[in-house]
């Protein structure tokens, strides 16, 4: 199949994580048999999160999407099922996303942040199902309490501190590299901004990192978690995990 040229994806996800339905017109059909909107509702895998499924919808036709991948030049390309057949370029769809799938990933992406309050040295590397997550930390000893340190995590996502979000220059991050946490995710880049993510305002700030990942809008929407186990990874990383109850 010939590639349609196309346009950067208006990234609806990062607008309201919130929004499960939408309008989208096809503006490039892929060589793999993929599927590029002029706007998704599909957030795209990236930062240990994965993509988005849902459905497409248009006259006389119905595609499941059952992947979002970013692509070239700021777009999201959406994988369909094997076999479905796919709307053709200029075609107005109706995007339905999973919802249910979606909402777990912004309870564990915003546990995750407060995991990594909860424990603050370097990440060195995560990921995200809708039902758990984990984080990989330089910890060269496992903590001493795990039952504690569950406890108070639970403690501060009951807080129901508010999730916002800011945006920087690429410059401002560069000169406030202690933002970034992440050691194998390099933050969001390439439009001469940076997203923050803000959990808790003034005095009850308790993190601030780049991010370009979904999230829900207080944390008291993360609901029950335990810590799940926490593994050696090498010599001085260690992998702990944490499951949505």
């Amino acid at each position: 199949m010939e590639e349609t040229r196309t346009m950067t994806t208006d990234t609806l996800f990062l607008k309201d994580a919130y929004q499960t339905e939408a309008t989208g017109v096809v503006t490039a059909l892929t060589e793999e048999g993929a599927v590029v909107l002029d706007q998704s509702l599909f957030y795209p895998t990236g930062g240990g999160q994965p993509g988005d499924s849902g459905a497409l919808r248009w006259e006389n036709g119905e595609m499941t999407v059952t992947m979002a991948n970013k692509g070239p030049d700021g777009t999201v390309v959406l994988v369909p099922a094997e076999g479905n057949a796919l709307p053709p370029v200029g075609t107005t769809v109706k995007q339905t996303l999973d919802w249910d799938r979606r909402l777990g990933h912004m309870r564990v992406h915003t546990c995750l942040h407060l995991l990594s309050v909860m424990i603050p040295l370097p990440v060195s590397g995560g990921a995200i199902t809708a039902e758990k997550g984990r984080l990989d930390f330089a910890m060269p000893e496992p903590p001493e309490d795990k039952a504690a340190l569950e406890a108070e995590l639970q403690a501060l996502i009951d807080q129901d501190l508010p999730v916002t979000e800011d945006w920087i220059t690429d410059a401002e991050l560069d000169a406030n590299p202690g933002l970034v946490k992440t050691m194998s995710v390099a933050p969001p880049r390439g439009a001469g901004r940076v997203r923050l993510v803000r959990i808790g305002a003034g005095e009850e700030q308790v993190d601030l990192q780049p991010c370009g990942g979904t999230h829900v809008a207080r944390t008291g929407e993360v609901g029950q978690i335990r810590l799940g186990k926490i593994e050696k990874k090498g010599k001085v990383n260690r992998r702990v995990y944490v499951h949505l109850i």
